[in-house]
């Protein structure tokens, strides 16, 4: 007896799931011992950008920490560029200008409404060869600038470096389960890198050849996640990106769904502008388009088949239930005569049992992610963060993701 449609889709969910998983897994068992390693690096000069809007109660820490970097001050160049901001951002920046001569600050002539636009106004004067993107409410850890530019000065294909990004200072549930989700993406992260398969830069903080950055063209100013977008243009110029495990960038999570829910909507959508942009190169330019393009995709729609096929069950389920119960009202039949019953049972059947094995390992899977970062902000409450984030987080991404395509074929959108 062949598969039905339903039942092909959940082995095909299955198979995608698991080989995704099993991928890591080996790459991890393969590369465990270099993880943490990053290349020798020499002091040049570095220029970092720091794109500002609204951000008044943040950029002070977010400069100091800047100007704490393990790094010579004379080498070093904070460009601060106001995206015309409705608060006192500017009047903050402006108080470093006068105590440090190494900050400086670029109001923009409009809001562009995104990242990128300011971001280009400081890459483009910027004196130093190498540069910096940082976020206005992340503070890099001392040593991030001197660990992760080795990665440029050693090897002249790479044209862009990130590192972990965690979260700064969980304080409720749900940046809690923030912080679980930054580490386990950190480890992922960092086991694409042993495949040439760094797929973004985020913003909060990443460096970049100057010289690359204005070969390919810059940021992309249409594009709702820029951080993305400028990887996927150098991996299409044959450049690499990497990451560097060994150090890392804490950020500002949202505090509130509300919040929560409208970055990862902005995330989706850049993701699927990104991704359609792209999509042309599969099976074209190398890596790009024989692995992460794909991947890319896999990764945005997996869990969105997941909830049809959950969906499609449980709607099933109980419009079977519903019309076998009136059946019998109206035959004056008991239901467990009823020819269909096991069309409403949960007897254990194959397609329960690949679903359970892939939940456990992909659970063991994070919890090892997790040990191996060792990250000290993931707090005291790390086993009920950790069912939560198994259980009820992740179950919220395919409904953001509707969501976010309900919003993008709409044109409805903004930053």
């Amino acid at each position: 007896m062949g598969l039905n449609f339903v039942e092909f889709v959940f082995f095909f969910y299955m198979f995608l799931g698991l080989y995704m998983l099993s991928f890591f897994v080996i790459v991890f068992l393969k590369n465990k011992k270099d993880l943490f390693n990053y290349p020798k690096s020499k002091v040049e000069g570095v220029s970092i950008v720091m794109p500002c809007y609204n951000e008044a109660d943040s950029i002070g820490e977010a400069i100091e920490s800047l100007l704490a970097l393990d790094y010579p001050k004379d080498k070093l160049e904070i460009i601060v560029v106001d995206d015309q901001s409705k608060d006192n951002s500017a009047d903050v920046v402006r108080k470093y200008c006068k105590k440090y001569k190494n900050v400086k600050l670029i109001i923009n002539s409009r809001n562009s409404g995104g990242a990128a636009e300011p971001t280009n106004l400081g890459v483009k004067s910027a004196k130093y060869d190498y540069i910096a993107v940082a976020d206005a409410d992340s503070m890099p850890k001392q040593d991030a600038l001197r660990k992760m530019i080795g990665f440029l000065q050693n090897d002249s294909s790479v044209g862009a470096v990130t590192c972990s990004v965690l979260v700064k200072n969980p304080e409720n549930n749900l940046q809690r389960m923030q912080a679980v989700e930054y580490s386990v993406i950190a480890f992922t992260r960092k086991l694409l890198d042993m495949v040439d398969a760094v797929y973004v830069t985020p913003g909060p903080f990443a460096l970049y050849r100057k010289k690359i950055l204005f070969e390919v063209g810059l940021f992309d100013t249409k594009n709702m996640t820029q951080d993305i977008e400028i990887v996927w243009r150098l991996l299409s110029h044959g450049y690499k990106a990497r990451m560097c495990l060994a150090t890392s960038v804490y950020t500002k999570s949202p505090d509130k769904f509300k919040k929560w829910f409208k970055q990862r909507i902005r995330w989706n959508i850049g993701g699927t502008q990104t991704l359609l942009k792209y999509a042309p190169l599969i099976m074209k330019k190398g890596i790009l388009g024989a692995f992460i393009v794909p991947f890319f995709a896999v990764s945005l729609f997996l869990g969105l088949i997941g909830l049809s096929l959950f969906s499609y069950l449980l709607v099933k389920r109980i419009l079977v239930t519903y019309f076998v119960t009136e059946y019998s009202v109206y035959a004056d039949v008991t239901l467990i005569h009823f020819q269909n019953l096991q069309d409403f049972t949960f007897a254990p059947s194959l397609l329960n049992y690949f679903g359970f094995v892939l939940f456990i390992l992909g659970t063991y899977f994070t919890l090892y992610g997790l040990a191996f970062i060792k990250d000290k902000e993931l707090g005291k409450h790390k086993v009920f963060n950790i069912s939560f984030y198994m259980v009820i987080y992740l179950a919220l991404y395919p409904l953001v993701l509707i969501v976010s395509l309900y919003k993008f074929a709409r044109g409805k959108y903004s930053w």
